[in-house]
């Protein structure tokens, strides 16, 4: 990237962040924090009203905006391959929002762009399996824009929320984010009623109203720690290690892990899991490529599974645990 390009890029940053750190603009373009310092002091010589806060970062003066920004086709093909992902693995709310904003992004394109992005419309396609436990379509399932705002503004949200054994309860939520595991979004929040830190998927959620009442976002650990203790106050979640033989994932991702340990020729992944049923049956597809750490009880679940199969197919299955 020549220094014009760059120069153009790191505005654009600027603008998009409140702050920014000279430490992330050098990560991102593979630079020097020198080189940062020369840039930005370039961009304020030209007329870009950009402050800085010692210790802290640069940023934008209020009230100074870039004219529209214009997209390359790569650039505009990356949010059409977005939209996708988001058709398939967001709920209604998401989709609406990720919907607007796109025909507004259109909206500014060259017709040559706007003729890529016809053209690979129809030629890009997301398919995922669905789980096996999923809620029926009672549940509105469109709450997780709401949920992002109250998690931002730091707002109580007050939930009817239906476990997996179909009990229903109400709980006030502070909000502490929102994680992707399990093939399903999860708001993780200090629970008033049970007073503890709990998990609830968010198709799972009847009703939500955000009741306007703030709380103190310093008084919560991060999500980062909530996943570290997860074992802990977790609402029906239940931690597993497995150890996978990279020869039998076949350079397959493993969605869901919340870590991985490479081991050479196999990975140790940690996960997070809210059905045991629903793991027991994906892990089947490895046969004796996998290996259960634990917990015990998916180990059983997985012999379960396998005498069942030996019962109606009347042979061995060989899988490892």
């Amino acid at each position: 990237m020549n220094r014009i390009d760059r120069l153009t890029a790191i505005l654009i940053q600027l603008q998009s962040q409140r702050i920014v750190k000279a430490e992330e603009i050098a990560e991102r373009f593979e630079i020097s924090t020198r080189t940062v310092y020369r840039d930005v002091k370039a961009l304020m010589e030209a007329g870009v009203p950009i402050g800085s806060e010692a210790g802290t970062g640069y940023f934008i003066v209020d009230g100074y905006h870039l004219p529209p920004v214009m997209f390359t086709q790569d650039e505009a093909g990356a949010l059409l391959l977005a939209g996708k992902l988001v058709d398939k693995l967001t709920d209604k709310s998401i989709r609406q929002a990720y919907t607007s904003a796109l025909h507004k992004i259109k909206s500014v394109l060259h017709s040559e762009e706007k003729d890529h992005l016809e053209q690979l419309d129809s030629n890009v396609e997301v398919f995922l399996r669905t789980r096996h436990d999923g809620p029926s379509t009672d549940f509105p399932d469109h709450f997780l824009a709401a949920i992002q705002r109250a998690v931002a503004a730091k707002k109580v949200l007050k939930i009817t929320y239906t476990n997996s054994a179909g009990e229903s309860s109400r709980r006030d939520i502070e909000p502490l984010g929102v994680s992707y595991y399990g093939m399903a979004w999860h708001l993780i929040g200090w629970c008033r009623l049970r007073k503890e830190y709990r998990d609830f998927r968010s198709d799972r959620i009847r009703d939500l109203v955000d009741t306007g009442e703030s709380f103190a976002g310093h008084d919560h650990i991060s999500l980062k720690e909530y996943f570290q203790t997860m074992s802990r106050g977790s609402e029906g979640l239940t931690p597993a290690v497995l150890i996978f033989n990279k020869q039998g994932l076949r350079g397959r991702p493993l969605y869901g892990s919340v870590r991985q340990t490479d081991l050479g020729d196999r990975i140790r992944a940690e996960f997070i899991l809210d059905s045991l049923d629903w793991m027991a049956r994906w892990l089947l597809m490895f046969g004796n490529q996998v290996e259960i750490e634990s917990p015990e009880e998916l180990k059983q679940r997985v012999a379960g599974l396998v005498e069942e199969l030996r019962e109606h197919h009347g042979t061995g299955v060989n899988l490892k645990i």
